[in-house]
């Protein structure tokens, strides 16, 4: 087994988020692992999205343009290595609605231009920092090709965590740890609360009766 603990600064990163992972989400992971390899692809697409977004809007910020194509490299990287393990294992890149979690977050996000960049960052921190969690708690349930994948991504997903929030506190006009704790209280819902739909940062698996 990877030595997980070794390989990214998981104590920050679980001091940062709210909460920890349900155990009845891990239950349903390992239960829908096509499902979890197809969201998962999706995440990394998104994420690129995301950065690329940045840059087309941020072209005066010479730190954030720098840090966010070095981050979108990566995630179309992590992209077309999620999509090959699927095709490996046949699994099709059927379509999927989008999770509640980002939209959720998201949702909080202030209009005025800084405001909205700083709270825009501070989203993708704690997107950053729950897929760096769940990559740590599942990696030891998996099988070895998964183990080992997931592992290596704990690096880069820390330091996207960490890139997201410095770039944060550059930005804003003020000390953003009280932002920091409306998005934790949201974050917190959105993984504790029951949720219909599974997804990669999907809540607590709803019981149908």
């Amino acid at each position: 087994m990877q030595n997980i603990d070794a390989q990214a600064p998981l104590d920050t990163i679980r001091q940062f988020l709210p909460c920890v992972t349900p155990k009845p989400w891990l239950e349903e992971a390992l239960a829908n692992q096509s499902l979890l390899l197809i969201d998962h692809a999706n995440c990394e697409k998104k994420a690129a999205a995301t950065a690329m977004t940045l840059l087309y809007r941020h072209t005066l910020k010479p730190d954030l343009l720098r840090k966010m194509s070095q981050l979108a490299r990566e995630e179309l990287l992590h992209f077309q290595q999620v999509v090959e393990i699927m095709t490996a294992r046949e699994v099709s890149y059927v379509r999927l609605g989008p999770s509640r979690y980002a939209s959720g977050l998201r949702s909080l996000i202030r209009q005025p231009a800084g405001e909205q960049l700083v709270d825009t960052l501070i989203v993708g921190a704690f997107i950053e920092a729950r897929s760096c969690e769940r990559f740590a708690c599942l990696a030891p349930l998996l099988d070895d090709e998964l183990q080992r994948f997931y592992c290596g991504l704990l690096k880069s997903e820390s330091r996207h965590f960490k890139d997201f929030l410095a770039l944060a506190s550059q930005y804003a006009d003020e000390d953003i740890t009280p932002r920091l704790k409306v998005f934790a209280d949201k974050e917190e819902q959105l993984i504790t609360s029951p949720d219909k739909d599974f997804r990669f940062h999907s809540g607590t698996p709803a019981r149908v009766p």
